[in-house]
């Protein structure tokens, strides 16, 4: 019987994500904002045929709580088989272009607060020597966009901290995988105007990822297709590249 710790439980990946877990009898601990959601997504679990499910509130913005708070959990109801951190934002554009108060609070979500987290984690499970975490990062972090470039700030900053942190954990046991999902049906892409042929399915996501993670793949692309799409867009030359509106 695994353990999973998710963080960010009630974002629709990791729900997705969740509820492949319960099918399988897993215990679960789910770490979110929302005390509200995260009791109802524990009960929708338990019906679904998760062993055990736990909750406790989180708050991206209050990273001085993280170690206390993780440990508090570890001891609950650890050690853990596998941590998935899946929480984040996504603002418009234009209005953290305007307020830098704003541009720095989405990176403090986006970023720090994730980097934090997983700076906690990381001691945890070196300790135990063995489990895996996964971290849902973005294909916005492979290169700056005019259209998002503040969250594929943020983004890549996790990508590459997740690069080090799987090298350095890689020799104790420990699988590190970063996950970047494309553009992705879910209440934060909301509103925005996305081409339907590139738009995914949260449970296809979540499919992707439990696979990737019994698999110890470092790095997914998800859905596949995304892998070549930034290629395109990363190798693009400077000159063509600022011309574009992507």
């Amino acid at each position: 019987m695994q353990r999973i710790l998710i963080i960010g439980a009630t974002s629709a990946i990791a729900e997705s994500v969740a509820r492949r877990y319960a099918a399988d009898g897993a215990t679960l601990y789910l770490l979110a904002r929302n005390e509200e959601r995260l009791s109802t997504l524990a009960g929708d679990l338990r019906v679904r045929g998760a062993s055990t499910v736990a909750t406790a509130t989180f708050e991206a913005a209050c990273p001085e709580a993280f170690e206390r708070l993780l440990h508090e959990t570890w001891d609950d109801s650890g050690p853990f088989d596998i941590a998935i951190l899946a929480h984040g934002s996504y603002r418009d554009q234009k209005e953290s272009e305007r307020d830098g108060t704003m541009a720095l609070r989405e990176l403090q979500t986006n970023a720090s607060s994730a980097i934090a987290l997983l700076t906690v984690l990381a001691n945890l499970m070196e300790k135990e020597g063995k489990g895996s975490i996964a971290v849902i990062s973005s294909v916005a972090g492979d290169r700056g966009r005019p259209s998002n470039y503040v969250y594929g700030s943020a983004k890549a900053a996790v990508s590459a901290f997740c690069e080090g942190l799987r090298a350095r954990l890689h020799k104790k046991g420990v699988h590190v995988l970063t996950i970047k999902p494309g553009m992705v049906d879910t209440p934060m892409t909301a509103g925005l105007e996305l081409p339907a042929l590139l738009v995914a399915k949260p449970d296809d996501v979540a499919s992707d990822i439990v696979t990737a993670i019994e698999r110890k793949v470092d790095v997914l692309y998800t859905p596949w297709y995304w892998r070549y799409v930034m290629w395109i867009i990363i190798h693009m030359p400077g000159k063509v590249f600022k011309k574009l509106n992507l």
